[in-house]
């Protein structure tokens, strides 16, 4: 069927704005939304950046599932400069394949998400004996997991990516430092060219740094909207109250502040706030002090209901050595750190959390 197609130029004339392709996400809601993508989202994002090396020496892994965002800067990253683009086989990635594959074919840009990413440098550390660049993304990074990356691998950039589908995936990026992995957590930098990120407060005033507020993507990443649906697009692209006439910004509805030094970071999402005994608590908060505990690698909060109306906090860990981390210790580690209504109520150790399709926790 393709070699019965002419091979000419169609003629078409193609502008920014038209649309280039439709990329589902699920967002919190579980249902698959269409992201229409126009061709200016495509060449804001690949072209004129420096956020990863690109060129005809880079070698991409595409392990991402086509139905994810991040699948796009593994393919245009490569082809779009030349550079070659390794497929891995299936929909899912899957950590040895992606260890055997980076050393097989001399991988050097490599995205992940944190999940994966901490998981390959806990199980399959050799996977990063000779890249140059390698992206946590998708989710928090892991202050422990980059700061382990970068003792290890003195020459290897770690790029801590941010963005939604909505705004064609990366959006911001921070080339992380061994300082940052001093800290709290790992920024997600500044945005890309041509993109922008503003902390607005509910009614869309800039706050000041320091002060959290929701993250709104503007620029050219932007999507048309989502397609046969005008009263979600409604609702998630607003009119913007900075820019010109048209101009629009997406709510992403990720929580975050910007730093004296005007770096991003993310402490949690809008509808990730749960209520417990009357208080708002952001799991993220929690995650973020158990591991800085150096017995713990990796961590994750829910809510459980044991019965009608008692909402418990459950936390679960994977440990950061050989040796299981202490239950009851890890609990009093949090206690000197946060309230007492931020302290879960149970706290188990496992030895991986379990990963969705796209490789997140």
């Amino acid at each position: 069927a393709v070699a019965a197609r002419p091979g000419h130029d169609p003629g078409l004339r193609v502008t920014g704005t038209d649309l280039a392709c439709v990329m589902f996400t699920s967002g919190s809601t579980g249902r698959p939304k269409g992201v229409a993508v126009p061709h200016r989202a495509l060449t804001t994002t690949y072209l004129g950046q420096d956020y990863a090396r690109f060129g005809p020496d880079e070698v991409w892994l595409q392990c991402s599932p086509v139905s994810w965002d991040a699948f796009a800067l593994e393919l245009y990253g490569a082809l779009a400069f030349g550079g070659v683009c390794v497929l891995q086989p299936g929909q899912r990635p899957d950590p040895q394949a992606v260890a055997e594959l980076t050393r097989r074919h001399g991988v050097t840009q490599l995205q992940l998400s944190a999940s994966l990413f901490n998981f390959l440098l806990e199980e399959f550390p050799e996977t990063y004996d000779d890249l140059r660049t390698a992206f946590t993304a998708g989710e928090r990074a892991s202050v422990t997991h980059v700061g382990k990356a970068l003792d290890q691998y003195p020459d290897l950039v770690v790029a801590n990516g941010y963005g939604p589908v909505e705004s064609l995936g990366l959006t911001t990026s921070h080339r992380a430092t061994p300082e940052d992995a001093a800290g709290a957590s790992i920024p997600i930098g500044r945005p890309l060219h041509g993109k922008a990120v503003h902390v607005l407060d509910e009614r869309l005033r800039p706050v000041p740094d320091g002060t959290t507020g929701e993250l709104y993507a503007a620029g050219g990443g932007l999507a048309l909207g989502y397609v046969g649906r005008p009263g979600l697009t409604a609702q998630r692209f607003v009119a913007s109250p900075f820019g010109a006439p048209g101009e629009r910004l997406y709510r992403t509805g990720d929580l975050g502040h910007r730093t004296a030094e005007g770096l991003l970071e993310i402490t949690g999402r809008i509808d990730d706030q749960v209520k417990i005994r009357g208080f708002r608590v952001e799991p993220g908060e929690i995650e973020d002090a158990l591991t800085r505990h150096p017995s713990v690698a990796e961590a994750a909060v829910t809510v459980h209901e044991p019965a009608p109306g008692d909402r418990r906090l459950a936390a679960y860990v994977t440990a950061a050595g050989a040796q299981a981390p202490d239950p009851d210790s890890l609990l009093d580690h949090l206690a000197g750190l946060l309230p007492e209504h931020m302290v879960p109520a149970t706290l188990d150790v496992l030895d991986a959390l379990p990963l969705n399709q796209n490789g997140k926790a």
